[in-house]
């Protein structure tokens, strides 16, 4: 390509401020924000990235379908929300007007296995308009091309085994409240983990109804196995309450947690494939104690066995710059929603993103 990359920023929260910069610096050209909040809508999109003004200021997201028609820009950054039940209007009014949309979802990361309609519908209106859609962020690098390449290294392989914590207080109240935080172990059992012990089956059909919500572990497993050339046959998902020996201040939910209590959940996810190959993977989102950190750690057991630990991740700066370096490949790829394991692995851009688009 030998123009700017036009981007619109749909999503102008706390991931917003890093993605519009990065996306800057890369040599991309910003050209319309989007926001539903009405003490942001209005702003121009420097005062939101601390910076001069820079002439362009955030719609309401109600105009979209009108404004991404008019501009036509080349992609749309969503940075809302993390299930596809809630990025599906903003896909479809990007996938409506032929605009490429890459998401901070981690739900759309892989959400063939867990929102299959909306995926499907989504697929379909990005054929019929000749745009592609996916999802990036941390979990595309550090839950998945970082494991699979690293597997590369190993002459048999038998289990992949992976964990990630993170401060459930860095999140919002929904969330706390969703990871059980602040319940009792009896009532955290009788909520959250009633639904431990089902089948694949089950699981499944709850997951696709929407009674339960779907570890991030759930939807990576299954990019894992599509990158590996796996074939699922089983998959199951347990919730486990973490508890502190002492009490614990959130502020996010305004309350002392009692020692004893849940301060959180390790969502494990296990996975048996026809290779023989199996996958065990576990979410830690809790409060955290002084002690606590962000770690993410991942062991492939077989011939050799081998770990790679990454402490103190910067998962908010980390998730904006690997969807900031995936956008030349989205406009690559073809159109339909195209996860990325089918895409190149992520890599460092050292020129402006539009020097690496071989499409246009």
């Amino acid at each position: 390509m030998n123009r700017k990359i036009k981007i619109a920023q749909y999503g102008c929260g706390k991931m917003s401020v890093y993605l519009m910069r990065y996306v800057l610096e890369k040599g991309a050209q910003l050209v319309a924000a989007f926001d539903m909040n009405p003490a942001v809508i209005g702003k121009d999109i420097g005062e939101i990235m601390g910076a001069d003004h820079i002439g362009i200021k955030v719609s309401d997201a109600k105009d979209a379908d009108k404004i991404l028609g008019e501009l036509q820009p080349d992609v749309c950054i969503i940075a809302t929300r993390s299930t596809m039940i809630d990025v599906k209007d903003a896909f479809t009014v990007c996938a409506k007007n032929g605009v490429n949309a890459i998401s901070t979802c981690e739900e759309s990361l892989y959400p063939w296995n867990s929102s299959y309609q909306i995926t499907k519908d989504l697929d379909a209106l990005a054929k019929a308009n000749n745009c592609t859609l996916c999802g990036s962020g941390y979990p595309d690098m550090y839950w998945g091309s970082l494991v699979t390449t690293l597997a590369g290294s190993i002459h048999h392989l038998k289990k992949v085994v992976g964990s990630s914590s993170y401060n459930v207080e860095d999140y919002g109240i929904a969330l706390a409240e969703g990871h059980g935080a602040g319940l009792s172990v009896e009532e955290f059992e009788k909520q959250i983990g009633k639904y431990n012990g089902l089948s694949y089956k089950e699981t499944e059909k709850l997951i696709v109804d929407g009674i339960i919500e779907p570890s991030y572990m759930w939807n990576q497993n299954g990019w894992l196995c599509s990158q590996l050339g796996l074939h699922i046959v089983s998959q199951t998902q347990e919730c486990i309450p973490i508890t502190h020996e002492k009490d614990l201040k959130s502020d996010t939910l305004g309350m002392t947690i009692r020692a004893g209590y849940a301060t959180g959940m390790s969502a494990v996810v296990t996975t048996e494939t026809e290779e023989g190959i199996a996958l065990e993977t576990r979410c830690l989102g809790y409060v955290y104690g002084p002690e606590d950190m962000d770690r993410n750690e991942w062991t492939l057991e077989g011939e050799p066995d081998t770990t790679i630990v990454v402490n103190r991740p910067a998962t908010v700066e980390l998730t904006c710059a690997t969807l900031t370096n995936r956008i030349p490949m989205l406009i690559d790829a073809p159109a339909g929603y195209i996860t990325t394991e089918k895409m190149p692995v992520n890599h460092y851009l050292v020129k402006p993103m539009h020097a690496y688009v071989t499409s246009r």
